[in-house]
């Protein structure tokens, strides 16, 4: 498993090792002691998450409150996604930066965000699915939305052929200041 931080390096790519030939091909997708020693922390996943979404479909930003805050592990088990996370933490450096990665059913690289941050994903491909862990179980009452268009975090979401598909309760997010 290769392990890259991004500019902001508590968001980490994570790449398996892929053993391919002409029957195939198998990795490993997840080891929970290969995974906390990578980290450098024990992590307890207790939700699994999957989505299918139509090319277009731009999902986010969410992150759920304290006490009831999430790590993330994403995914793509069939097409393609422009994944983004937002540092909220506000007495971090990178506070209202962003980092993004492609992710695919080709590439298999899978991303780590951890609490403090909020998620959003654009789909590329025709359609999508993602999979994804959670280190907290959902909670309406704890899930907020920020706008995926605040001007104040400025993300640079991707240009498709058509518009975005964003549903009612994301394009009433609020924004990052109005969060506080």
């Amino acid at each position: 498993m290769k392990l890259t931080p991004l500019n902001i390096p508590e968001v980490i790519v994570i790449e398996p090792e892929v053993f391919e030939d002409n029957r195939g091909l198998f990795f490993e997708a997840f080891n929970q002691k290969k995974f906390n020693k990578s980290i450098g922390r024990d992590i307890t996943f207790v939700q699994d998450n999957q989505s299918r979404s139509k090319q277009g479909v731009l999902r986010g930003l969410h992150y759920q409150e304290t006490p009831l805050a999430q790590d993330k592990l994403i995914r793509v088990i069939r097409g393609e996604i422009f994944d983004v996370a937002v540092d909220i933490r506000t007495a971090s450096p990178s506070y209202s930066h962003w980092v993004s990665q492609v992710l695919s059913s080709d590439n298999k690289k899978q991303l780590w965000i951890p609490k403090g941050f909020a998620h959003g994903f654009l789909v590329l491909s025709e359609e999508a699915e993602i999979l994804y862990k959670t280190t907290a179980y959902y909670s309406p009452t704890h899930e907020r939305v920020i706008r995926f268009d605040d001007k104040s975090i400025n993300i640079s979401w991707p240009n498709i052929k058509n518009s975005y598909l964003i549903n009612h309760r994301d394009k009433s997010g609020l924004t990052l200041r109005k969060k506080l």
